[in-house]
């Protein structure tokens, strides 16, 4: 019986059926990688669910960035909405690791500010991990760092069941030891408060709370509340409560780990005296003692995680515990799960380099006295490491690079498209300007006026950010309505960009690199990649084949490499395109298909925020002005429900925007505080 049960009105189609078939195949034949080569639009996300769905096993998903990983998440939550479907992400907001750099003897301490709705969002993917099987789990390549031992945090799991013997003050004290706070205003995830009898709990991975009512040394009652409208959810007979941090270590462990840092420093320190290092030394002893004296005394200290192999028990250069701890695995310690590593020509490079640079910058601190040497194995796994802890795997990508070439059993192809389009016509033009010719710039600007007559919407690939904006600029100047797009833009105007140019409020975007994957315009008809034979990272095979991708969503796409000569990536590039075109026409034509123009809702999520608002919380902006007034916390707090749900749907765009509403209106609420005072 299968544990996944995908729902969609689709059926696999084009390659699809033969795609799924190869790939379930190969998994059941015990094929460690396997790799689908999905062209743009070919729906390999589907393919996946599909496979997901017969080969019944948990599934680990990596995306290269957390907006990546938010829309994956999103479309196997579509897929699956009966199973269990999150999203793990690195929680912090802002992170700047603790560093040194010899050369201007500048230490930079570590500073951080965690999100909490990610955090929240982590803990409920090792819950459920531990819990049930119908797991999918989609995240960036954080889950290859540190997260605290699997058998520890579920051990310190605390079961709760209605008429079991209970002591208020024992409670207390347990919930603080799996590190829960006592608050006694408004209750966060991973907080509790007491009143007389009753303490209310915040779970760490839920929004709401758990009243439980104590009487006669019994647990007399578990109410499951709403924190907001305080309306009653659910009166269940036993709750299971995780601990508020996945770092956990047993109290005899962590004695052993005093003793064991004690040691080390002491072995440390004669090192660093015999190579004439005082200074070191002395640096060395002051911090590490002042850590230990904080862990004796309340448990923690500020960069714990630098102890990890101590508190841990493990030995010098074991891989730490990661979220692929939390999966399944056989009895002889085998993973039992499927791994998917989306867009995996840019993913893989990604796992690869997090080990190096990791170790890098943490040597430094070992050389000089910042840090004892078993802070080294505070790291992420290497990528050897990672391949042994993931057991078998398949890899998606339009463009696979050369590891999946080569270690793939099967690359299985998915090229016909269940909509019939066809890759873009691809042709090459000169950069260059003649008596008969206008150059790329001028013959963009003849093509696109074209296009924008015809309807259509443009795009223009630069090598870097200044031309993207100075193009933008001229093209204006001729009378084309263009917009430019690129890293530096805030995500909210980036969004805010996109839906303008897919309602025709412009016709013309202008790019660099961002423009290459998961960007899904079909009203594009015609894209120009400029300076397509500088040969480098912008304009390699991979980036080429990608670009070109973006214009096989319309009907008549088109796409121009201005180029003075032919580079070997234009060459692979232009070759392949033509071979997938050959099989989609052959393919169309044999089952008498005609291409349609995909259509997509345009979906502006700014206008959906405010929509929400409207219905959830209230009918207008003077209404909002009006509840600030008489309350502005309540206020607050109906942001930061709106805020939850809008996470909880994985609408991460809108969860940004809400939770920086929710600081300036507590920034605003402090002015008022302090204007008063004075």
């Amino acid at each position: 019986m299968s544990i996944f049960t995908l729902k969609s009105k689709y059926k696999p189609a084009g390659d699809q059926p033969q795609a799924i078939e190869g790939l379930v195949c190969g998994i059941k034949q015990g094929n460690k990688f396997q790799t689908l080569l999905g062209v743009t639009g070919s729906g390999k996300t589907f393919t996946v669910a599909n496979v997901i769905q017969q080969i019944n096993k948990p599934t680990l998903v990596i995306a290269h960035n957390k907006t990546l990983a938010a829309q994956l998440a999103e479309e196997y939550q579509e897929f699956f909405p009966d199973h269990a479907v999150h999203y793990f992400v690195s929680y912090y907001d802002y992170y700047q690791p603790e560093a040194y750099m010899p050369s201007s003897d500048t230490y930079i301490e570590k500073d951080a500010q965690i999100n909490k709705e990610i955090d929240r969002l982590r803990h409920a993917t090792t819950q459920s991990l531990l819990t049930r099987s119908d797991v999918i789990i989609v995240a960036s390549v954080s889950c290859i760092y540190g997260l605290g031992s699997p058998e520890e945090y579920k051990k310190e799991n605390m079961h709760l069941e209605v008429g079991m013997r209970m002591v208020r003050t024992e409670l207390l004290h347990k919930l603080i030891s799996i590190f829960f706070e006592r608050t006694n205003v408004d209750l966060n995830p991973g907080q509790f408060r007491s009143i007389g009898n009753r303490v209310e709990i915040m779970p760490i991975s839920e929004n709401f709370t758990y009243l439980l009512e104590i009487t006669g040394g019994k647990l007399s009652a578990i109410t499951q509340i709403d924190p907001v409208s305080q309306k009653i959810l659910g009166t269940p007979k036993n709750i299971f409560l995780f601990p508020a941090k996945h770092f956990i270590t047993d109290p005899r462990q962590k004695e052993k780990a005093l003793l064991s840092i004690r040691a080390e420093l002491e072995a440390r320190l004669r090192e660093l005296a015999q190579e004439g290092k005082i200074l070191e030394a002395e640096r060395l002893k002051r911090r590490t003692n002042y850590d230990l004296a904080m862990m004796e005394e309340i448990g923690y200290c500020n960069g714990i995680e630098n102890y990890s192999r101590h508190l841990s028990g493990k030995k010098p250069g074991d891989p730490p515990e990661t979220l692929l701890s939390y999966f399944p695995h056989l009895d002889d310690g085998t993973p039992d799960f499927l791994t998917v590593i989306d867009e995996s020509h840019v993913t893989l490079p990604q796992l690869r380099a997090m080990y190096a640079g990791d170790q890098s910058r943490k040597k430094t601190l070992v050389e000089y006295g910042f840090r004892l040497p078993s802070a080294l194995d505070n790291r992420p796994l290497r990528f050897e490491e990672f391949v042994k802890s993931v057991g078998q795997v398949l890899f998606t990508s339009a463009t696979p690079a050369d590891f999946e070439r080569e270690e793939s059993s099967q690359i299985v192809e998915q090229v016909i498209r269940p909509t019939g389009l066809i890759d873009p016509e691809t042709t090459v033009l000169p950069v260059r300007a003649n008596a008969e010719y206008l150059g790329q710039i001028g013959d963009f600007i003849r093509q696109t006026e074209e296009e924008v007559k015809k309807g259509g919407r443009v795009i223009a690939t630069t090598l870097t950010k200044k031309m993207a904006e100075d193009l933008s600029v001229y093209l204006k100047e001729h009378k084309i309505k263009s917009e430019y797009l690129h890293s530096d833009v805030k995500t909210i105007d980036r969004i805010k960009i996109l839906t303008s140019f897919r309602k025709g409020e412009f016709d013309c975007l202008v790019g660099v690199n961002l423009l290459r994957e998961g960007l899904d315009l079909p009203e594009v008809t015609f894209i120009g990649i400029l300076d397509a034979d500088k040969e480098g990272f912008l304009r390699s095979e991979t980036s080429l084949i990608q670009i070109i991708g973006r214009a096989a969503r319309n009907v008549n796409g088109r796409v121009v490499l201005y180029a003075d000569r032919m580079t070997g990536a234009m060459e692979y590039a232009l070759r392949e395109t033509n071979r997938r075109r050959k099989l989609q026409v052959a393919f169309n034509t044999a089952h008498n298909i005609t291409p349609k123009t995909i259509q997509k809702k345009i979906h502006d999520i700014t206008e959906s925020m405010e929509s929400t608002h409207d219905k959830a919380v209230f009918a207008n902006v003077l209404l909002d002005q009006e509840i600030f007034a008489k309350d502005p916390k309540k206020l607050i707090r109906l942001k930061t429900k709106e805020m939850q749900e809008a996470v909880k749907i994985l609408d991460f765009e809108t969860a940004a925007i809400l939770r920086d509403e929710i600081r300036s209106l507590e920034g605003t609420t402090e002015k008022k505080k302090k204007f008063k005072r004075k």
